[in-house]
C-alpha cells in the first residue's frame, strides 16, 4: 500500500488498487491540488498519512454512508447555471509542433469536446490491439461521457500554387469520463497511436484530463489500468492500493 502527498501544504492523494488478472483501478482525491500536480513531492507523505487517511475515509463516507440524521434546512432549488461540465471555455493545447523542409507543419493538440469520428476510433482500437466494439455503442458512450479528451494530427500542407494552405486532420489519441458532475470521475479508454507513442502524449493527456475535471470541482477521480501500465500511472502520481482499498469487479457465478 502506497500514498501520495503534494507540495506547499495542499491535500494531493493518489491510490491505484489493483487486482491480480484483472486492471488496476486508480483514484486522484483531491481537492485543492495544483495545477502541476504531476511534479509534486512524497517526501512528508508518512507524515500526512494519518491526515490524509481521515480526508480519505470522509471522503468515502460521503458516498457510501448514509446519515439518517441529515436534515435540509431548505427546500432544494432549481438551478439554471450551466453544468460545470461544460467545456466551450477549454481552449485546444498545443503539445507538439514540428516543420518539414517543404513547409508542412504538423501539430498535436490536445481538446476537449472535439468531434470525433467513430470509425477513425474504431481504427485506433485496432492498432493497439483492442477488440472491435459496435460502433453505435462507441457513439453512445462517447455521447453519455462526462468529458471526452482527444489528441488529433493537424498536418498543414503548403499547396504548390500559392492558394490556401490544406489542413488534414487525424485522431491519433483518446480518453474520456463519465462523472456524477460533483464529486467522482472515472477515466476511461485511454488510447494513443503506436505511430505516436514514446513522445508523452499519453502523459499530456492523462495530465490535460485530470487538471479539466479538477477545474470542475471533481475531486475524486479514477481510473482503470492494465497490469502492464501501472508503472506509467505510478509516475504520474497514483498509487498502489493505498489503505488496503482495492478495486472490486463483479462477474456473474452461473
Amino acid at each position: 500500500m502506497l500514498s501520495y502527498s503534494a507540495l506547499s501544504g495542499l491535500s494531493f492523494h493518489c491510490k491505484l488498487a489493483h487486482t491480480q488478472s484483472h486492471p488496476a483501478f486508480a483514484t486522484i482525491n483531491s481537492p485543492n491540488c495544483p495545477s502541476n500536480y504531476s511534479h509534486c513531492l512524497n517526501s512528508d507523505s508518512r507524515k500526512r498519512r494519518s491526515s490524509l487517511s481521515a480526508k480519505f475515509w470522509d471522503t468515502l463516507k460521503s458516498g457510501f454512508v448514509r446519515d439518517s440524521s441529515t436534515v435540509l434546512s431548505e427546500p432544494a432549488q432549481e438551478v439554471n447555471e450551466p453544468s460545470s461540465s461544460a467545456v466551450e471555455d477549454e481552449k485546444p493545447i498545443v503539445l507538439i509542433e514540428t516543420s518539414q523542409p517543404d513547409g508542412t507543419v504538423e501539430k498535436i493538440i490536445f481538446g476537449l469536446g472535439e468531434a470525433i469520428d467513430i470509425y477513425e476510433l474504431e481504427a485506433l482500437y485496432i492498432k493497439v490491439g483492442w477488440p472491435r466494439r459496435p460502433p453505435e455503442k462507441v457513439e453512445m458512450a462517447l455521447r453519455n461521457s462526462f468529458m471526452v479528451a482527444s489528441l488529433h494530427l493537424h498536418k498543414e500542407v503548403p499547396s504548390g500554387d500559392g492558394s490556401a494552405t490544406k489542413i488534414k486532420r487525424e485522431l491519433v489519441g483518446m480518453a474520456r469520463a463519465t462523472s456524477d458532475h460533483a464529486f467522482n470521475a472515472t477515466i476511461w479508454d485511454v488510447i494513443v497511436d503506436p505511430l505516436y507513442q514514446g513522445q508523452g502524449l499519453g502523459k499530456a493527456l492523462i495530465e490535460q484530463m485530470v487538471r479539466a475535471l479538477l477545474r470542475r470541482d471533481i475531486g475524486n477521480i479514477t481510473l482503470f489500468a492494465d497490469s502492464k501500465v501501472v508503472d506509467f500511472y505510478m509516475n504520474l502520481g497514483f498509487e498502489a492500493d493505498p489503505f488496503g482499498i482495492k478495486g472490486m469487479f463483479w462477474y456473474p457465478r452461473y
